[in-house]
């Protein structure tokens, strides 16, 4: 008499694909039913919150076009070919960023890819002169906006290349995109050393321009914000920052969006499908215009 096999452990990976089988005893016929299908097992409790949600992620990132997540022109971190080392070395470290795109004085104009690292070999050079750069970039890959992520995840698995800059049909730039960005459509955020603290509601997060900037998590609650700010925004329609920026909009915001609002400008720093995480806030008042 054979023995009963043990259950797998809960969030190994052959346990979820076990699991997942069970549900699909009906055969589904489309990705909308399969999608069901998870959504329902995970009410179930046949998966975590966090199989879920990757494997919904695996499914509509095939779904999912460049432009729905890119990092938008007006909030690329961007090098200029000829200026001084110590500008270039600013940018980088103010940023914390390991790759730059570097244009050659207007923004449509990308020359090349820029690593932190390779800058190292600089470092004895003088400040207040141009650097020459151009034994290091590497070349610059550009893809439409209305690539498939899925398609772009394995380009750059063959490439071996991490950035991708975004133009739009007239061949303008209209912003970037990492691998980081498209794995992080699958697993969820991948926080790393310079992102904000997560048990810090407001904090400061740099400047632009010598005005300071905060990053604001999303569930920081309106009356909070006012004390931290010494501001006045009303929370009759909304308890939380996010809610007022959803409102606002009147729909779910994308990573990028900005809007005014109160004396502030918002800009959505981490947002997926759901719900807003991260927004940087500064006094409107202090913005500089970053339409070029």
């Amino acid at each position: 008499m054979s023995e009963d096999k043990p259950p797998s452990r809960p969030g190994s990976t052959a346990g979820v694909w076990q699991r997942l089988l069970a549900v699909f005893r009906s055969e589904p016929r489309t990705r909308e039913e399969v999608l069901e299908m998870i959504e329902e097992a995970g009410e179930q409790l046949l998966f975590d919150e966090d199989e879920r949600s990757m494997l919904t992620g695996v499914l509509e990132v095939s779904e999912t076009q460049v432009r729905d997540v890119m990092v938008p022109r007006s909030q690329m971190v961007v090098l200029e070919d000829g200026v001084p080392f110590g500008e270039i070395l600013k940018t980088i470290i103010d940023s914390g960023h390991s790759r730059f795109p570097l244009h050659g004085g207007e923004r449509d104009e990308i020359i090349g890819i820029l690593l932190a690292k390779d800058l190292l070999n600089c470092l004895g050079a003088p400040m207040d002169q141009p650097l020459d750069v151009s034994r290091w970039l590497r070349p610059v890959v550009f893809i439409p906006e209305t690539k498939r992520l899925n398609t772009l995840l394995k380009e750059f698995r063959a490439s071996h290349n991490h950035m991708a800059v975004v133009v739009d049909e007239y061949g303008g730039v209209s912003g970037l995109l990492t691998i980081e960005d498209v794995l992080e459509e699958i697993v969820g955020e991948i926080d790393d050393e310079h992102d904000p603290e997560e048990d810090a509601w407001i904090r400061p997060d740099g400047e632009r321009d010598g005005e300071p900037l905060y990053a604001v998590r999303a569930l920081t609650r309106i009356d909070e914000f006012n004390e931290y700010f010494s501001s006045e925004l009303t929370d009759e329609q909304y308890d939380t920052v996010g809610g007022l920026v959803m409102c606002e909009l009147g729909r779910m915001p994308r990573r990028g969006e900005v809007i005014e609002h109160g004396g502030f400008r918002f800009v959505v720093v981490r947002a997926d499908r759901r719900r807003i995480d991260l927004l940087q806030v500064m006094r409107a008042g202090n913005v500089a215009d970053d339409a070029a």
